[in-house]
């Protein structure tokens, strides 16, 4: 794209004062390298971890500036945490030793399992807008293209995407008035309740309806046999989502981040929660990881790059890949048709592959570990 079109919008960005008036967003350099793609602009904002709460307005303002740019379809622009001196990728953190076996987890092993469904793994994140729903649909596709019985379950009560990004459009049918038949597509199983209401309905639900929806999707639908359900969990750490974690016997978690400091932290906090209710985390993916300019070939790191794999490193879990901010991966979502499924040898869909390998290694491992005999070791 002309860099015509990104100094108008960076003329536009000039305009954007920071909270403590002292200088416009631009001049004051917060503004990352501006990157322009099928009519979308990229950038973020990089500003003090401390004020991050009060600079959420102005990313909406750079957002909207950006969007009334002639020549703009769209922008997506995020906030990055600004670090003190001595925290770079160069000062070494601690990490902690991988464990060697993972101890039993009694607490998921009692919970009721759903029948005929050998493994179910969430796909969650600590915040929305970071891609979390395409890549619950593209790990199933991947899981899928491995050989395996593949469900897909859309859990994300308030939000739910998957009927759009599998364009589905039917209703599900009632199996003799007691279960609910789902819809299947692309070789999955799949039940959202974006199939159960219109797109434009609100779900003004407080925690228990949405358990009892998430209950009814789980256990009264007719899923068959299953080697692994996916679920597409809600954002965030609440209520649901704890006790979503707390009541379905959950194999593994998959996190997905993108690169930036702020989505870390949330990253961070979901993780947490997993291991405090004894769900074992599979790993993190670092989703938007990259830009390559389709007219150039340059690569850009607009979100900055490899801050989930140095977490994972950090935090001693698996770090399941990289994503890049492609523009095949966001068309094929919007058209209904997922990358791994339209362009199943391409080279998006073996990045979805891959991630899928290492998320079954993982769920193997640990599955290793948990039925491994006890020795007795007499002195």
């Amino acid at each position: 794209m002309s860099s015509t079109l990104r100094d108008r919008i960076e003329t536009a960005l000039s305009a954007i004062r920071t909270p403590d008036g002292e200088g416009d967003i631009v001049s004051r350099k917060m503004v990352s390298q501006i990157v322009v793609a099928d009519g979308k602009a990229f950038f973020s904002l990089t500003v003090p971890a401390d004020a991050a709460e009060a600079y959420e307005p102005v990313r909406q303002r750079a957002e909207a500036a950006a969007k009334a740019v002639e020549g703009v379809a769209g922008a997506s622009v995020v906030l990055t945490a600004e670090r003190r001196p001595g925290e770079g990728s160069a000062a070494p953190r601690p990490v902690p030793p991988r464990p060697a076996a993972v101890p039993p987890r009694a607490a998921q092993s009692a919970k009721p399992g759903i029948p005929g469904i050998d493994r179910i793994i969430a796909v969650a994140s600590g915040k929305g807008g970071v891609g979390k729903s395409t890549t619950a649909v593209n790990l199933a596709l991947g899981l899928a293209a491995l050989g395996l019985s593949v469900g897909l379950l859309d859990a994300d009560i308030y939000g739910p995407s998957v009927p759009r990004l599998l364009a589905i459009k039917e209703k599900p049918q009632s199996a003799g008035g007691r279960t609910i038949l789902p819809i299947e597509t692309f070789g999955l199983k799949v039940m959202s309740m974006g199939l159960l209401v219109e797109e434009e309905t609100p779900m003004i639900w407080r925690g228990p309806m949405v358990m009892s929806a998430l209950t009814q999707m789980l256990r009264e639908v007719e899923w068959g046999r299953l080697d692994i359900l996916v679920v597409d969990m809600p954002p965030g750490t609440g209520d649901a989502q704890l006790t979503m974690a707390q009541q379905v016997p959950l194999a593994g978690a998959v996190i997905v981040s993108t690169p930036q400091d702020l989505s870390l932290i949330d990253a961070r906090r979901g993780l947490a929660m997993f291991r405090k209710v004894e769900v074992p985390v599979l790993g993190i993916v670092e989703n938007m990881s990259y830009f390559v300019a389709p007219d150039t070939g340059r690569r850009y790191d607009i979100f900055g790059h490899g801050g989930a794999k140095a977490e994972a490193e950090r935090l001693g879990v698996r770090f399941l890949g990289e994503v890049p901010l492609e523009m095949a991966i966001r068309e094929t979502s919007d058209a209904g048709r997922p990358v791994v499924a339209s362009d199943p040898e391409g080279p998006h869909a073996r990045v979805y592959r891959a991630l899928a390998a290492a998320v079954m290694e993982e769920l193997d491992r640990d599955k290793a570990v948990r039925n491994a005999a006890p020795r007795i070791v007499f002195e």
